[in-house]
């Protein structure tokens, strides 16, 4: 019986995927797999016995990949699976940015007792008046499953848009309206575009991407829509710029100290996945995830070890190996089951970065002194035989 450890609430439509090989359990003490959404990890006693962790969502950083890889524990996340949810809002963001709505339903909401309020909204509603966003220019910087979603949505609305991404997946590329202008330098956007969305993830190459430099090249009036992670816009730089003018509007899902209650900042909570759709798919994706990679050692969408299918296993048994990605690994491997007298019917190694992991199905059963052969090569972190 596998256990699985829920730290946050799953919606029950993933869960009740689970076959009856699984058992949902309180504590994380001797689970093998682990379902979180955002409850930090970080501060958490990893058991021995933790083989996967799956995010129920994109974003990974209340989860320590570093340590999980050391321990061979595999991190998935669910790309793709909120990101209608995610596309509307910015939808959303876009309207707020150019039309005081928020100002609008404030005064309403301020009057509302008052018995002249409709006449008085015709005088009043001046102060709210906006801008339209059709023949504008969308810049969307990072074109990835919510990005592209955002520039074809974009595009529909009668915006002319510009896409920036130079690690376009093949899906994505696929998936984009062959309208949206491709741009091979972010520098052009930041001079062109009346609005600004970003959708890359936090790394140190993007944090604090949006910042003073980056604003001094953009319109005065620019409008700027962060969905992604708060890190990658500058708060003070933002701040600045805001004052200043040469930002009109910063809509953010990220509220903060430094930021949420400044003049022309529309600070949203995190609601971008809080759809009852994006929760349903993001459980649902997850748990068909963990339970590959618990009965047939597939790994599809990790963030900290890579992909790797070799399909269901047809012969005695399946071994699957987390390890270093350092050289001769698969000789050692090899040399081992070759010592004990065990064949190799079929092998799948891949890597990524300073991991790598290996699949081999063999043609009769694996011992315990097997396995610890296995696991006593230099570089190995993780063995379980399925």
């Amino acid at each position: 019986m596998t256990k699985v450890n829920c730290l946050n609430p799953i919606a029950a439509c993933g869960l009740d995927l689970f076959s009856d090989n699984y058992e949902i359990v309180d504590s994380i003490n001797n689970a093998e797999a682990v379902l979180v959404r955002s409850a930090s990890m970080h501060e958490l006693e990893l058991p021995e016995s933790l083989v996967a962790v799956a995010r129920a969502g994109a974003g990974v950083n209340n989860i320590p990949l570093d340590k999980c890889a050391e321990k061979g524990i595999v991190v998935f996340n669910t790309p793709g699976a909120n990101a209608n949810g995610v596309k509307e809002l910015v939808v959303a963001g876009l309207l707020l940015s150019s039309r005081d709505l928020t100002g609008g339903y404030n005064w309403v909401k301020a009057n509302a007792d008052d018995p002249d309020i409709a006449k008085k909204v015709e005088k009043q509603k001046k102060e709210y008046a906006g801008n339209e966003i059709a023949g504008k220019k969308l810049g969307v910087i990072g074109l990835g499953a919510i990005g592209a979603k955002v520039a074809n949505i974009a595009f529909r609305l009668g915006m002319e848009v510009y896409g920036y991404d130079p690690y376009v997946s093949i899906d994505s590329a696929w998936s984009l309206s062959r309208h949206i202008k491709h741009i091979e330098h972010v520098e052009d956007i930041y001079r062109e575009c009346d609005y600004i969305t970003v959708h890359v993830p936090a790394l140190d190459s993007t944090k604090g991407m949006l910042n003073k430099e980056a604003f001094d090249m953009m319109k005065d009036g620019v409008r700027i829509l962060n969905f992604a992670r708060d890190v990658l816009v500058n708060d003070e730089d933002i701040k600045a710029a805001l004052a200043s003018g040469k930002v009109k509007k910063y809509v953010t899902d990220f509220p903060n100290p430094a930021i949420a209650g400044v003049d022309n900042v529309i600070t949203l909570p995190h609601l971008g996945a809080s759809t009852d759709e994006s929760e349903d798919n993001c459980a649902i994706m997850a748990v068909r995830q963990i339970s590959d990679y618990i009965e047939n050692g597939n790994i599809k969408n990790s963030v900290n070890y890579p992909a790797c299918d070799a399909g269901v296993c047809e012969t005695a048994a399946r071994v699957c190996v987390c390890h270093k990605n350092i050289p001769d690994m698969l000789t050692k491997f090899t040399g081992v089951f070759a010592k004990n007298g065990i064949n190799i019917a079929n092998m799948v190694s891949k890597s990524k970065g300073d991991w790598a992991y290996t699949i081999l199905d063999v043609e009769s059963q694996v011992s315990d002194s097997d396995k610890a052969d296995i696991e006593a090569v230099e570089g190995v972190v993780k063995v379980r035989v399925i």
